[in-house]
């Protein structure tokens, strides 16, 4: 076609073909098959009448100060006609965490603390709360999210509906502080419309790659069995992984909402993404073998092998692309890429129809957000995408880990 004849000319056939199928033909496969996913996604509701048993929750905190006693008083206001006990982990803050957490503890005796002397990381914290559970079902909270008011109902409830073979049910983390700037205002977006509808989909098809620590049910058990939380960067997504390896399934609730604070400067929202894209690479290297397992959840893991591919080529090929389209060399970014933005739009449109209805259901209104969703749209991946490269290589050349959160 005169696309890739007219890019060969300039940069050979091999690198020619290579931007072209992961700039536009691949992520065009991918997007039509989300949005007829989506459209036939037919779940069966949540079972009316059963028996809600005892939880425990795990709140892993590290400075945590400010947002602990909201997150803690959301969990006390809710609906769940169960037995709730919740562990608060102080990880060896420097702040008035532990102090935030005592004051609650008088009047909410279901409320208990463990006060590590020292910082043992988000996945040591879980770890030293899981050795206090005695229930068979065990949810995880980060200690900055907010629990809509019938979130654990409805967690629990999916995960006594699913198939028998759930270890694992994922809820539907949405932002929390997305007034505060551009950056939160443009994830809000990503969060309502690309993340919640991939899990809707990774569920449809038996397995739900990421059981994600800002709001998710594990069976205690099956925790154990595999060795808790690993201590890795992206400690949530290899136990789901390790979770799907050992022949279970992981399921989402859509209905089951949090809302969590997500980075509000530019370096925070970077450090985060590529974390979480470091933690995808941990994930192949520690269970790669899923790839061959004879299951549906192979197609989504096959999925994501693609996106540090696609990743790659957008970073190195469309970003470049751009910039020289702005001096009218439309070797990569040009009217063939624009052919790409119906599709972009029936996608979203699509998802925001699901994300829409969702919020219907549980009394919640759809925030207007112009600004946020034309940059979520426009730009996004102008940092998005670099950033997870980052994480990649980081992984792949075994460089310092770090939160570089707190």
């Amino acid at each position: 076609m005169p696309w890739y004849q007219d890019l060969s000319k300039e940069i050979g056939w091999i690198l020619a073909i290579f931007f072209i199928s992961f700039i536009a033909i691949v992520p065009g496969f991918m997007n039509a098959f989300v949005i007829s996913s989506l459209l036939v996604d037919d779940r069966p509701e949540i079972l009316k009448e059963q028996q809600y048993p005892a939880i425990t929750i795990l709140i892993a905190a590290y400075n945590e100060a400010n947002d602990i006693a909201t997150t803690l008083r959301s969990i006390f206001v809710q609906d769940y006609p169960g037995i709730v006990h919740i562990i608060a982990i102080n990880d060896g803050s420097r702040d008035g965490t532990a102090d935030a957490i005592r004051g609650l503890m008088a009047n909410h005796p279901n409320l208990q603390l463990i006060d590590l002397d020292k910082n043992v990381g988000k996945s040591g914290a879980l770890n030293r709360g899981l050795q206090q559970c005695t229930t068979d079902i065990l949810i995880t909270i980060d200690a900055d999210s907010y629990l809509w008011k019938d979130a654990l109902r409805n967690l629990v409830g999916r995960y006594l509906s699913d198939p028998p073979n759930t270890r694992a049910v994922a809820g539907e983390v949405l932002i929390r502080n997305s007034r505060e700037n551009w950056i939160t205002k443009a994830q809000e977006w990503d969060y309502f419309l690309g993340i919640a509808s991939v899990k809707r989909i990774q569920s449809l098809f038996q397995g739900t790659l990421v059981a994600q620590g800002a709001f998710s049910l594990y069976d205690r058990k099956a925790v154990e069995e595999l060795g808790g939380w690993p201590n890795k960067i992206g400690e949530d997504i290899v136990l789901t992984w390790k979770i799907l390896l050992a022949g279970y399934r992981v399921g989402h609730a859509e209905n089951a909402v949090a809302f969590t604070n997500c980075p509000n400067t530019l370096m925070g929202f970077i450090n985060q993404r590529r974390r979480w894209s470091r933690g995808l690479i941990e994930s192949f290297k520690e269970n790669g073998s899923i790839l061959f397992k004879s299951r549906l959840t192979v197609i989504y893991v096959w999925w994501n092998t693609l996106f540090p591919i696609i990743d790659i080529a957008y970073t190195f090929g469309f970003l470049p692309g751009l910039i020289l389209a702005c001096f009218g060399l439309f070797w990569i970014v040009g009217p063939m890429t624009i052919a790409l933005i119906p599709m972009a739009f029936i996608l979203n449109m699509v998802m925001y129809n699901r994300g829409k209805a969702m919020f219907a259901s549980e009394n919640l209104k759809i925030r207007k957000n112009y600004f946020g969703f034309i940059f979520y749209i426009l730009a996004y991946g102008l940092v998005l995408q670099p950033a997870c490269v980052w994480g990649y290589l980081s992984e792949i050349f075994n460089l310092k880990k770090n939160w570089g959160t707190k």
